[in-house]
């Protein structure tokens, strides 16, 4: 009786994740033509189903999960469907607003601020001295309107652009909590890193 109860669950996992990447996709496309199209935008979708089985392993009750540029909110409602308890952080207002529509559609606890993944006072100090940014944008931090600050989630995830991830690896080294993971999207996998 528990195998079946087991295959319902994952059966209905599947049909849910696959019907929400659908629509992710779907919004992804509206998105390019709209915006992306126009004008130069950061947003560029991951693989939604490799973060998903990047996800499936790390999950335990009660853990807390932070999408840091969560765009439209699709690996953050992923990561409410395998349980975590989920929130993500978008500085475009746009996106903020379809990341809570898409959320709403699939009765997600999934919650979203907007505003900036950097803690308030953060600096990026690399050892070159270069401490631009890359495609990460300027703006009040986002952890006050989720009422929690980053060493409060124990899986935290992000797609960076080339260049980024050392300030990601630095960001969550110093404000993120001990044995905390950040599981960082490349080009080919999604690499798992635990805070030390």
């Amino acid at each position: 009786m528990a195998s079946q109860a087991s295959d319902f669950q994952d059966d209905a996992l599947r049909d849910r994740s696959r019907a929400l990447i659908e629509e992710g996709w779907e919004i992804w496309a509206r998105f390019d033509m709209a915006v992306r199209q126009r004008k130069w935008h950061p947003f560029v979708p991951g693989d939604y189903e490799r973060v998903l089985e990047a996800l499936r392993p790390l999950h335990a009750p009660g853990l807390r999960f932070l999408e840091w540029g969560s765009a439209t909110g699709v690996v953050t409602i992923i990561s409410d469907l395998l349980g975590f308890e989920p929130y993500g952080i978008e500085l475009d207002s746009r996106l903020v607003e379809i990341a809570r529509g898409l959320a709403a559609r699939y009765a997600s606890r999934s919650r979203f601020a907007e505003g900036s993944f950097l803690p308030a006072g953060y600096r990026w100090r690399p050892s070159s001295g270069d401490g631009r940014m890359g495609t990460i944008g300027h703006g009040p931090s986002g952890y006050p309107e989720l009422g929690h600050p980053l060493d409060d989630f124990d899986v935290v995830y992000a797609y960076p652009w080339g260049g980024e991830e050392p300030m990601m690896l630095d960001l969550m080294r110093r404000y993120g909590r001990k044995g905390a993971r950040l599981l960082l999207h490349g080009d080919s996998d999604v690499r798992v890193y635990e805070n030390v």
